[in-house]
């Protein structure tokens, strides 16, 4: 099934209307919308030959999200980022620490509260077609936050979501098909109508396109900053796709077994990354033209088991700039001017070190260059 492409053009005033209603705007100088103070979540089992097993899945982390902002965490497989968002959302409850929201503590909101707090906060999961019930159509789907917060009459309700399927750029008369009738791109665009049903503030895409086809990529991330503008969300993008991060975040959070070990605006940490694992995660992207080559920061073994993190800063046993200091103590994630943060002891040391370098193509790489090129001249001059 074709994706149908998003617009500017269908979208309902009355809709647009509430979702801003919210009156939240991109003023980054105030004070965050949402912030985590020394969260940890453990997740404790039973280990091999019944020895108690615990992962530390997020270690002391404090972060803030402003309003308005598109704030991405990045990092490996295993390094936390998604437990750290749900975690923000309280969608699972912290080992320790605590989550604000606007100022107010939501680990101490009783049911009731914590409910209508959803509605301001609000998830588009990584695989659309596990997330979406297969037996509902898309007009449940998507009405049944509408019905749950009461947020329009019945015989309203089925204009609502008529009015958010064309806002994501699907036409509202495909309401009665069910997921499966769908394609990828497709169904997290429902998904996201989903989410904008409530009217939310804020929105946390968990690695919300990482599922799909490159081409539909660009279409999710378009429609994403598309809404982010016209509807002033702020945006908490879970991601390990590093160009996809760059194309929309005004932030980024670089996430390493369970720490967060630099915090920048994105050009400035793209351009100059000071921790040597930020450094060597750029390093490793493709570059756009095969006769550009990258110095690369290249790292050692394995990332450790969350079970038994090292002790001291979790990444020097795989950072080679590595001192007896990097093996003891933990460092502070500090401030490192315009509004940046990272923790490492010899950042200042080290900050050139691993950054990204254009180095002249190898002679093999410039033979293959030329025959190449030389076989596509002569397959446009044949007749």
């Amino acid at each position: 099934m074709e994706e149908g492409a998003f617009g500017g053009s269908g979208q309902s005033p009355a809709l647009l209307a509430a979702l801003r209603g919210s009156g939240v705007t991109p003023a980054w100088s105030g004070p965050p919308i949402l912030e985590g103070i020394g969260l940890s979540r453990h997740f404790g089992g039973g280990g091999l030959f019944g020895r108690p097993a615990v992962v530390r899945a997020v270690d002391d982390v404090s972060l803030a999200v402003r309003p308005g902002e598109t704030l991405a965490l990045v990092g490996e497989s295993g390094s936390g980022k998604s437990t750290l968002g749900r975690l923000l959302l309280r969608l699972i409850e912290p080992s320790a620490g605590d989550v604000l929201f606007e100022g107010r503590n939501i680990g101490l909101l009783r049911p009731a509260e914590l409910a209508r707090l959803r509605r301001e906060m609000q998830v588009v999961f990584q695989d659309p077609l596990a997330s979406l019930n297969p037996r509902m159509s898309v007009e449940r789907i998507v009405g049944e936050p509408i019905w749950l917060h009461r947020l329009a009459p019945a015989s309203e309700r089925r204009g609502r979501v008529a009015e958010l399927l064309r806002t994501v750029g699907l036409p509202p008369e495909q309401m009665g098909r069910r997921p499966h009738e769908f394609s990828g791109g497709q169904r997290q665009r429902i998904g996201i109508a989903r989410a904008l049903a409530c009217e939310p503030r804020l929105i946390l895409g968990d690695e919300p396109v990482s599922a799909l086809d490159v081409s539909v990529q660009a279409q999710i991330v378009n429609l994403l900053e598309e809404l982010k503008e016209r509807l002033g969300l702020t945006l908490l993008i879970v991601a390990h796709g590093l160009a996809v991060v760059r194309h929309m975040s005004d932030r980024v959070a670089v996430m390493y077994l369970g720490r967060i070990v630099e915090v920048a605006a994105t050009d400035a940490l793209y351009e100059t990354p000071l921790h040597p694992y930020t450094q060597a995660l750029l390093a490793a992207t493709p570059a756009s033209s095969p006769h550009a080559r990258r110095a690369r920061t290249l790292l050692q073994g394995d990332m450790p088991s969350p079970v038994r993190p090292p002790p001291g800063c979790h990444f020097h046993t795989r950072c080679v700039h590595a001192r007896p200091p990097c093996r003891e103590r933990a460092p502070a994630l500090e401030a490192a001017g315009d509004g940046r943060r990272v923790a490492c002891h010899f950042w200042r040391e080290i900050a050139g070190a691993g950054a990204a370098a254009v180095l002249p193509p190898s002679d093999a790489l410039v033979r293959r260059l030329a025959l190449f090129e030389a076989a596509q001249r002569a397959r446009r001059a044949a007749p």
